[in-house]
């Protein structure tokens, strides 16, 4: 549920009248074919504004609704091509030349200057078209970009890996971005599943890069550590040399809050290190209680202050059981009020739905909490414990 699929052109488009069919065929730029409802019904608002101020110019010579045809070209810019602008354009010109001959005024300084004023519009409009079409290239440029880097830093986690199946979702805080400095990943090894979640102090390009250099030295230490203590080591290890070769002034500041767990498949426990991350919610037969960690850990690349000490945590981890991993963008999400989002409260209410939907009910809860702009990534992960051969085929939300 972290990628989202375009939908593809709907039949509504076969039925734009001939004209706009004309101009629109090829000439749209691929994401504004894309779109759906609203946005499609518009593209024929620019024709109707000259069909009514000609028939309202029509009906009631003496307002002059010839005046209002400069509106048309201004309003295509928004949506139409440079091509389909000046067309547009042409059109709303003839229908103002049309009504000066038929009201016998074509020579009269009010249609010249109606004239003049539709063609000074058209030619504006058409440079705004042209901008904005070089701005929607631009966008899908970035947008590309970051899908790869998304890809390259989070490649989508297998929904199952043994006696775990996976659910996970993500939304980073920046307007169009598809990453951020929240990360999780999961891999099978000789020591059952391992998974990771975590959060970067910090936003953009420096936290994007933290969370990689994360991932990067978890998927190299996953599978040869022995035991989780070990493990934070050589994310603690790796984590300091990264902020050493990008010495900042905040340097220092920055710190990376994780929790690591391990579900070995022999026994029917769950392992944790929790390092100053939330704490996870484990749902066990309709009940959701937090993991506390015994004793503190430090955050990543904090242990020189605090000191080196990864707590180790045991919990009964039984078939069924599932663990949901968050991070503070959805545990620290306020509303209008200033209340923290109660988690563990709303969890309550899709306990018993399957993983994939209630964290999308999550996800839509979450969205509608926060007013406007949230200004924190999302990140959520379910690993719920099952037989591999009970498991029920792919669910749909």
């Amino acid at each position: 549920m972290g990628v989202q699929t375009e939908k593809p052109i709907p039949s509504r488009w076969n039925k734009l009248p001939s004209l706009a069919q004309v101009i629109i065929s090829k000439r749209l730029p691929e994401r504004m074919r894309e779109r759906s409802g609203a946005c499609e019904s518009m593209l024929v608002a620019p024709l109707l504004v000259i069909a009514l101020d000609t028939t309202a110019d029509l009906l009631t010579p003496n307002l002059q609704f010839n005046r209002l045809l400069g509106v048309a070209p201004a309003l295509a810019a928004a949506m139409w091509p440079v091509a389909g602008t000046l067309v547009i354009g042409l059109l709303a010109l003839t229908a103002g030349i049309a009504l000066a001959a038929a009201h016998h005024d074509l020579g009269q300084t009010s249609s010249v200057f109606t004239v003049v004023a539709i063609t000074a519009v058209t030619l504006a409009a058409a440079y705004a078209s042209r901008v904005r079409q070089h701005r929607e290239r631009t966008l899908a440029a970035v947008r590309s970009v970051a899908e790869t880097a998304q890809h390259a830093l989070r490649p989508p986690i297998p929904r199952h890996l043994g006696h775990v199946d996976i659910e996970t979702i993500y939304q980073a805080a920046a307007a169009h971005a598809r990453i951020g400095g929240d990360f999780y990943e999961a891999r099978r090894t000789p020591h059952g599943v391992r998974l990771i979640i975590g959060d970067v102090r910090g936003k953009g390009l420096p936290a994007v890069e933290a969370a990689s250099t994360m991932l990067n030295s978890f998927r190299a230490n996953v599978r040869a550590a022995p035991d989780l203590p070990y493990l934070a080591h050589m994310l603690e290890a790796s984590m300091h040399e990264h902020f050493e070769d990008v010495l900042t002034d905040d340097t220092l500041e920055r710190f990376v809050t994780i929790v690591l767990v391990e579900i070995p498949a022999e026994e029917p426990v769950a392992r944790l290190v929790n390092c100053g991350h939330p704490p996870p919610l484990l749902l066990h037969d309709g009940e959701v209680r937090e993991v506390e960690p015994s004793e503190p850990s430090p955050p990543i690349n904090m242990a020189a202050l605090l000191g080196d000490h990864y707590q180790l945590d045991t919990i009964p981890f039984t078939m069924g059981d599932r663990l949901l991993l968050y991070t503070d963008g959805i545990s620290e999400s306020r509303d209008l009020t200033g209340t923290f989002y109660p988690l563990a409260q709303r969890i309550r209410r899709w306990v018993s739905a399957p993983s994939r939907q209630l964290l999308h009910h999550l996800h839509h809860d979450i969205n509608a909490y926060v007013p406007g702009t949230r200004d924190d990534d999302v990140a959520a992960l379910v690993a719920h414990r099952v037989t591999p051969g009970e498991r029920r085929h792919p669910r749909h939300v």
